[in-house]
């Protein structure tokens, strides 16, 4: 029953948050305006810049913000017991990422449509701005690098998820052209669209489907990696109402529906119990196995400042400034519609990140092998022991993504949903989420090229940037900058296993040594992301306490972390070298950061009640 309350206190919780505080935030802080020209109207180029419905532009901002973050933090973070993951998630998302995300949309929308590195180049100084743009290229590299190497990982562990994620490709693109060309209600293609992914997810894996889904599973991962990179360059050159805004929409109506089906599974488990473990069998009572607190687990690092970038999406995730900001401040046709996407899409990952937090306490004591591999099945508080008995066995990404897919699935199974179904639904939404994130990234990471290959071509003394003899010139293409963003992140999403050597077997291997700075880097951003937000509302004498409380937390904590970390990237275990391609990321954003910190200082008593410079629109490219 505790379980059960925790879900609906948390969602009560966040229908406050968002009526009261977010509705404050959005009328009396940046006073929405109905009748204001956004850019999606005065800038619409049918590609980029195009208005759109809040439903459908809610679905491509919740899923391209969500990602697996808030997934396979939570199931790491409750290593140091459910209380401390809750706490951050409910009030991390309500007071900082929510404010976050809210803030960096409608100062984006405020600025033409510009990302959150050209308006820094505003409102601070163009200094600021180049050292804001070459942290979002290595951040958005990490994402692009990590997150294909993440949904290879998955359509291994759950081939039945293969198929029904493929299937959203064409079935998104024709909805796309038809709301496009027909501008149709959205009830009938949402539900035609629903109706058609269910069916692959019941029925694709069965007979020739299923054989083709083995058959896929085994493929390499760094095959996998660069199917999913081409993929990602498709769907970023071409017009967002063609692939990326449809896929995402339908994607938000599987997963939303998927999540609904979690709460009501979590609820007759509540009241019933779950699922008999054997025929006949008593139904399983629905415990938290997990301690409130733990203080000391064996291997693990300390939980403050751990706990704060262990958990990013969910409570505070720097990514999401570059969605405001870089997609969905192009899109949004109304001011006003900005609380319901900007703030309303993090108090829902939010309840996300609430649902897998329960997933891996509770959910897994209805029932799980006692290994990954297999093994007798265990409940309760030995369900919990066996997934995290230490930091380093519930560190792989299989262990992860796997505590929330069992207990996740558990939830289902108490509806009577057949397991092998319960399984699939739950990896591919763990797959649908990643994927969403890596084509939205790959977009995102196509402005910061052209952004800073332009800065430099004009910086060469170059009048005219489209026939410049600069070499840099082909990256202002969204061609050029495109193939420079997927081939850099697959490079490095290929490095084998240190030590091991480059071959296919082994490519790929080696690409998440940057999972450890995916999570300092991410919130380091979300630091910065504050900063840019405090300077807008600072030179219009609006109050910014709200904004500074949590940007001096996020920029000390991910910092704290990364320093804690540094010896031993140095100093690695003997027998293995330096983590070389880590510590120069590190060390390099921290330098960046660092310098953004004295240059905001320097500026902040000189530049309030003073309106930087009107933003100018850009041409396409």
């Amino acid at each position: 029953m505790t379980t059960l309350l925790i879900a609906l206190g948390t969602m009560v919780a966040y229908l406050i948050a968002y009526n009261t505080y977010g509705r404050w935030l959005a009328r009396k802080i940046f006073q929405l305006d109905d009748n204001a020209v956004v850019p999606s109207v005065e800038l619409n180029d049918d590609r980029d810049f195009v208005p759109t419905d809040r439903s459908v532009l809610f679905g491509h901002h919740f899923t391209s913000i969500a990602g697996t973050g808030p997934i396979v933090g939570p199931a790491i973070a409750v290593m140091w017991g459910w209380l401390p993951a809750l706490v951050w998630v409910l009030l991390g998302s309500i007071l900082v990422g929510a404010v976050h995300d809210f803030g960096a949309l409608v100062v984006s929308i405020r600025s033409k449509g510009q990302t959150v590195g050209d308006v820094a180049g505003r409102v601070l100084n163009r200094r600021v701005r180049l050292l804001f743009l070459l942290i979002l290229f290595m951040a958005l590299t990490i994402v692009l690098a990590i997150f294909g190497l993440v949904i290879a990982a998955v359509f291994k562990q759950y081939p039945a998820s293969i198929i029904p994620c493929l299937v959203q490709i064409p079935i998104a693109m024709a909805i796309g052209v038809w709301l496009h060309r027909k501008n149709v209600h959205l009830l009938l293609p949402s539900l035609i669209a629903l109706i058609a992914m269910y069916s692959t997810l019941i029925y694709g894996n069965s007979g020739v489907l299923g054989t083709l889904n083995q058959s896929m599973a085994e493929w390499s991962v760094i095959t996998w990696v660069l199917i999913l990179l081409v993929y990602s360059y498709v769907a970023s050159v071409l017009p967002v109402w063609m692939l990326l805004q449809p896929r995402d929409y339908i994607n938000s109506l599987q997963l939303i529906t998927a999540l609904g089906l979690i709460v009501v599974g979590l609820g007759v488990a509540g009241l019933f119990g779950g699922a008999p473990l054997s025929e006949g069998g008593d139904r399983v009572p629905l415990e938290i196995s997990a301690p409130a607190v733990r203080a000391n687990p064996e291997g693990a690092p300390a939980v403050i400042p751990f706990l704060f970038i262990t958990i990013a999406c969910g409570a505070c995730s720097g990514f999401h400034c570059l969605v405001s900001s870089g997609t969905s401040s192009k899109q949004i046709k109304c001011e006003t519609d900005a609380q319901f996407v900007g703030y309303g899409s993090m108090l829902t990952e939010g309840f996300l990140a609430t649902l897998v937090i329960l997933a891996c306490v509770a959910g897994i004591g209805l029932g799980v092998t006692e290994k990954m591999s297999g093994g007798p099945v265990v409940t309760g508080a030995a369900a919990y022991e066996a997934r995290y008995q230490s930091w380093q066995s519930a560190q792989g990404l299989g262990a992860k993504v796997g505590a929330f897919v069992d207990g996740s699935a558990n939830f289902l199974k108490a509806l009577s949903i057949p397991p092998a179904i319960a399984i699939a639904l739950m990896g591919v939404l763990v797959a649908s989420f990643a994927g969403t994130t890596l084509d939205t990234a790959c977009r995102l990471q196509r402005y910061v090229v052209q952004e800073l290959a332009a800065t430099f071509v004009r910086g060469s003394g170059a009048e005219d940037v489209a026939v410049s003899a600069n070499p840099m010139t082909w990256l202002t293409n969204k061609h050029g900058a495109t193939i420079f963003a997927i081939t850099l992140a697959l490079a490095i999403a290929a490095l084998p296993a240190p030590g091991a050597e480059m071959t296919l077997a082994n490519a790929g291997k080696g690409g998440l040594i940057l999972w450890p700075l995916f999570g300092a880097t991410n919130q380091l951003l979300a630091g910065l992301a504050f900063l840019v937000i405090s300077f807008f509302l600072w030179r219009r004498r609006i109050p910014v306490w709200f904004v500074v409380i949590p940007m001096v937390m996020m920029l000390i904590m991910p910092a704290w972390a990364m320093l804690i970390e540094l010896p031993g990237w140095l100093n690695p275990p003997e027998g293995q070298s330096p983590n070389w391609v880590v510590i120069v990321i590190g060390c390099a954003t921290l330098v960046l950061e660092a310098w953004m910190i004295v240059e905001a200082i320097i500026l902040w008593p000189t530049v309030r009640g003073i309106v930087e410079e009107a933003a100018v629109a850009k041409p396409s490219s």
